[in-house]
C-alpha cells in the first residue's frame, strides 16, 4: 500500500510526524509520503520514525504555485515535489518567500476577520507548533478554538470560502518556474489533485492547461485522489500516456478534523513509485 500525499502539523495536518507515520503503519501503508505545504522541516522526524516503525518513506513538499491559463485565468496549482535535495539554495529561498507571503496573507484575513469575530493572529499561532507552515486550515482552527464553527469544514464553507469577503488571494510561485526549481533540486514535479482548484463548472478537461504544463516540464498526475472529478480521471491517464508521465494515487490525509480523506484511500503503484525513484536525484527514499 503505497500513499504518496500526506500532510502533518509541519503545515496543515493535525498529527506530528511521528504520529502519522504511525497512524499509516496501523492502516497497513508500507510506503508513505510526507508533503507539508512549502517546508521540508517535518523530514528528519518522519524519517526516524519510519525506520522505527518498518515502513517506507519518501520526503516530499507540496509545492504552492499559480498558473496563467491559455484563456488568461489564474488559477492556483499544487505541485508534489518528491525527493528534491532541501538544501538546495534556489527552491529553499522560494519556499521561504513563499511561507512568508503566507504570512502576509493571513495577518490579513484575521484582520478582516476581527472586525466580525473574536479571532486574533496570537490565536493562530497557538494552532500550529513553531515554525510550521501558516494556511487557512490554521484560520479555520482558531475559529473553532473560538467557537465560531464547529469544525473546519464549516469554516472553509463560509468565512474562509473564495468568495468570501475575508478571502485574501495568495501570492505564489509561477507554476512553470516551480517545475523548474523542483528539477534543479533533483525532485519529480507531480500535479496534485488536477482541478480541484480550477474555476468555474468543468464538463471536460482544460487540455490546453495541462498541455501548457507538461511542456513546461511536469512529470505526472495525482489521479487517484478523492477530489478529482470521476470524469476526469481516465482521460487524464490519457494524457499521461500520451506524453510518458507519472500517475499517481494518493490519500492527502490531514488527520482527525484536519479532512476526511483516509491513510491509503488511494494508492500509488509500485511501477509508477520506482519511476519516481529513477527520476529523482536529489535525495533518496527511504525503503
Amino acid at each position: 500500500m503505497i500513499d504518496l500525499h500526506a500532510h502533518t502539523n509541519c503545515s496543515d495536518g493535525k498529527d506530528t510526524p511521528t504520529e502519522l507515520v504511525a497512524n499509516a503503519k496501523a492502516q497497513g501503508v508500507s510506503v508513505l509520503a510526507i508533503t507539508d505545504h512549502d517546508t521540508t522541516i517535518g523530514w528528519d522526524e518522519a524519517i526516524v520514525a519510519a525506520g522505527s516503525q518498518g515502513i517506507g518513506l519518501v520526503p516530499g513538499i507540496e509545492v504552492s504555485t499559480r498558473a496563467l491559463t491559455p484563456e488568461g485565468r489564474g488559477v492556483s496549482v499544487h505541485m508534489l515535489a518528491y525527493l528534491p535535495d532541501p538544501n538546495n539554495l534556489a527552491l529553499s529561498e522560494a519556499l521561504e518567500m513563499t511561507r512568508e507571503s503566507r504570512i502576509l496573507r493571513a495577518k490579513e484575513m484575521v484582520r478582516r476577520l476581527a472586525e466580525d469575530y473574536p479571532i486574533s493572529w496570537e490565536l493562530v499561532l497557538e494552532q500550529l507548533p513553531k515554525g510550521s507552515t501558516i494556511g487557512r486550515p490554521a484560520l479555520a482552527d482558531a475559529l473553532v478554538s473560538a467557537g465560531v464553527v464547529p469544525d473546519r469544514s464549516s469554516a472553509f464553507e463560509s468565512m474562509l470560502h473564495r468568495n468570501s469577503r475575508y478571502y485574501v488571494s495568495e501570492k505564489t510561485l509561477e507554476t512553470a518556474k516551480a517545475i523548474s526549481l523542483i528539477h534543479g533540486a533533483g525532485g519529480v514535479a507531480i500535479m496534485a489533485h488536477p482541478l480541484i482548484d480550477f474555476p468555474g463548472s468543468l464538463k471536460d478537461l482544460p487540455i490546453a492547461h495541462f498541455e501548457s504544463l507538461i511542456a513546461a516540464g511536469l512529470d505526472g498526475f495525482e489521479v487517484d485522489h478523492r477530489s478529482v472529478p470521476k470524469f476526469a480521471k481516465p482521460r487524464l491517464r490519457d494524457l499521461a500516456l500520451k506524453h510518458n508521465l507519472i500517475v499517481t494515487g494518493s490519500s492527502d490525509y490531514h488527520g482527525v478534523g484536519g479532512k476526511e480523506n483516509l491513510l491509503g484511500e488511494n494508492q500509488t503503484s509500485q511501477e509508477m513509485l520506482d519511476r519516481i525513484i529513477d527520476q529523482a536525484s536529489g535525495v533518496e527514499a527511504f525503503l
